[in-house]
């Protein structure tokens, strides 16, 4: 406190010069111009004016480096014992006249407890406890996995080593991320979750649902929960930790009663082909000798066909999306031209309601990096749903634009019944269907979770604004194919194939 006392005492003496010498300045200049130059009130005070300003910056600039010499000092002596600063030279304590004694005694102070930390650092270092030997962590009957600050794997229990047919060589020391091959169902990640968390917390846990892990010696996956638990610079080095619940059969269960009907649909392609075939084929050769309720007849049975098409290819692709084999060729397209396509094919569907379909597309869009057919499917899954849930409204609304992010928007706005605040959550969840609606409407809940995997694996976003009898916006992004990263871009033919779960991995998207 003493060497404070007197840097205060300096400072006060250094302000008090400066403001005499500053004003002595302007007294000499005032005199100087009425005795040696003779200059009128106007013209002096001018002149004065000018001297007063060059004189207060370089004051000003005088004193800033004076005042701030003993801060730069102290903060380089902080910088110089940093961990993450190497390379930052000592300060040379004498550098500075003002506040010199204070310096010194920080500049120490700052070495002393550093020195200090590094003891207790390297005593808690030899004092780590071996979890090898821990009785409660090895015989944890759930799968448990340690990892350090780096998300390499330091311990795993033995329960875990059977649970993913590893041994304890094997796997202690790799990272996470070669070690475990983890896919999630969506792009709350195992480390989305972990970036956020060293970030914004000291401590934080996340828990998700249905994780899929591909063991190195079978072609089956399983299946499980997973928790996780961070703990920032935990002393002794566990910095998370892992627990999976596994819930193989139950989740396989599912999955293969998806396949089946999968299976069962695919059955169903060829023969709808047909009848779709003769539709058209009838449309084309008869459509001037039908009476005009022969003619509304068979726009009923193509808009039907059209429905039981697009829920085909639904479950087909759901079925592929959980089995990791929905890939999409980006390529570059004309999105207007994909959007007005796509409203087209679902303009029957909506005139059979008596609803007008409108255009707003933003002229001069940028070509876009999508999968015209799975991306096509997204606008199809959309339409439909603003179709089934306009109720009495009569006008759909689509609209696309460039973003200021510089992504290509697109969103389907109906004007019925809309959607109870309480239910928004969980909308784009497979086979989800609000209670208050699943009699009214028909479908399988299956549209909204395939279209979010689609976006999601083309890099961009969808979400859904709405408000209960007001009518809902679902709105959508992909990106321009010129934003496409250059390194992943094929130089024969500037495709890039990705994965609906390849873009929700922890390496984010990845080439096949």
């Amino acid at each position: 406190m003493e060497q404070l006392k007197l840097f205060s005492g300096q400072v006060r003496r250094h302000l008090l010069t400066i403001l005499i010498a500053n004003n002595l300045v302007i007294f000499v200049g005032w005199w100087m111009g009425q005795r040696w130059f003779n200059l009128d009130f106007n013209s002096l005070f001018i002149s004065l004016l000018i001297v007063a300003l060059i004189d207060s910056i370089l004051f000003s600039l005088t004193s800033t480096y004076i005042l701030t010499k003993p801060i730069k000092l102290v903060a380089q002596a902080i910088l110089h014992i940093s961990p993450d600063e190497g390379g930052v030279a000592a300060p040379e304590q004498s550098a500075t006249s003002l506040g010199k004694d204070m310096v010194s005694k920080l500049c120490n102070e700052i070495y002393r407890i550093a020195n200090v930390a590094q003891t207790v650092s390297a005593d808690n270092a030899a004092a780590m406890p071996d979890l090898r030997t821990n009785f409660i962590a090895n015989r944890l009957p759930l799968p448990l996995i340690v990892l350090s600050k780096k998300l390499d794997i330091i311990f795993a229990n033995e329960a875990a080593l059977k649970y993913l047919r590893y041994s304890a060589e094997d796997i202690t020391g790799k990272s996470v991320y070669s070690a475990l091959d983890l896919s999630f169902t969506t792009t709350d990640t195992f480390d989305t979750w972990y970036s956020q968390a060293k970030t914004n917390s000291v401590a934080a846990d996340h828990f998700w649902r249905r994780v899929r892990l591909k063991l190195a010696d079978q072609k089956t996956p399983v299946l499980f929960d997973l928790a996780a638990y961070y703990n920032k610079d935990n002393s002794s080095g566990y910095e998370i930790l892992l627990t999976m619940f596994d819930h193989t059969h139950e989740y396989s269960q599912d999955e293969q009663a998806m396949n089946f009907v999968a299976l069962a649909v695919h059955e169903l392609r060829t023969p709808l082909t047909l009848l779709r075939g003769y539709i058209d084929a009838l449309d084309e050769e008869l459509s001037n000798q039908l009476s005009s309720e022969q003619a509304d007849f068979l726009k009923k049975m193509e808009a039907s066909a059209q429905q039981l098409s697009a829920f085909v290819s639904n479950i087909l692709n759901v079925s592929r999306v959980d089995n990791d084999q929905l890939l999409f060729k980006l390529s570059k397209e004309d999105w207007a031209d994909i959007v007005t396509a796509a409203a087209n094919d679902m303009s029957l569907q909506a005139q059979l309601r008596g609803i007008k379909l409108t255009l707003q597309i933003q002229p001069n869009l940028p070509p876009v990096g999508v999968d015209r057919v799975t991306v096509y499917e997204v606008l199809i899954n959309l339409l439909d749903n603003a179709i089934k849930y306009s109720d009495k409204s009569k006008e759909i609304i689509i609209k696309s634009s460039l973003t200021k992010d510089g992504f290509v928007e697109t969103t389907v706005q109906d004007f019925g019944i809309g959607v109870p605040e309480a239910i928004m959550t969980n909308l784009f969840d497979k086979f989800y269907r609000s209670h208050r609606n699943v009699l009214r409407v028909g479908g399988t809940g299956l549209g909204l979770y395939l279209s979010k995997a689609i976006i999601s694996g083309h890099g961009g976003n969808i979400w859904v604004r709405s408000k209960e009898g007001q009518g809902s916006a679902f709105s959508f992004t992909v990106l321009p194919f010129s934003r496409l990263a250059d390194e992943q871009k094929n130089k024969d033919n500037g495709d890039i194939i990705r994965s609906a779960h390849g873009w929700i991995k922890n390496h984010s998207y990845y080439r096949r």
